[in-house]
């Protein structure tokens, strides 16, 4: 039997149909920008994880995990992220936009 292989765009575009999916993907949209941030930070940094974590006193698993965006670390482990990638690191708010039902 011959397996059919769906593209994940298509799979995307079905899953996007779903209201739970998409509040679930919105939900997780901060942990994405969060992971997304750190790695660029080390990237423009001309870094390695595992140079960043020598600056910053742990290991490389660490910071993997930071990147992964599986954990939501502290403002003191960001702050000291940011030291090692040789950024300043922001926190904003911005006002959400009630989406009408």
């Amino acid at each position: 039997m011959k397996r059919k292989f769906i593209p994940a765009t298509e799979s995307f575009a079905q899953w996007k149909k779903d209201p739970k999916y998409n509040a679930k993907y919105a939900a997780l949209e901060g942990e994405f920008t969060l992971a997304s941030s750190l790695i660029k930070a080390r990237s423009e940094a001309d870094m390695t994880q595992e140079q960043v974590a020598q600056a910053m006193g742990t290991t490389q698993a660490v910071v993997a995990r930071l990147e992964s965006g599986k954990v939501l670390p502290s403002t003191r482990t960001l702050e000291r992220f940011a030291k090692a990638t040789h950024s300043r690191l922001r926190i904003t708010f911005e006002h959400q936009h009630k989406i009408a039902s």
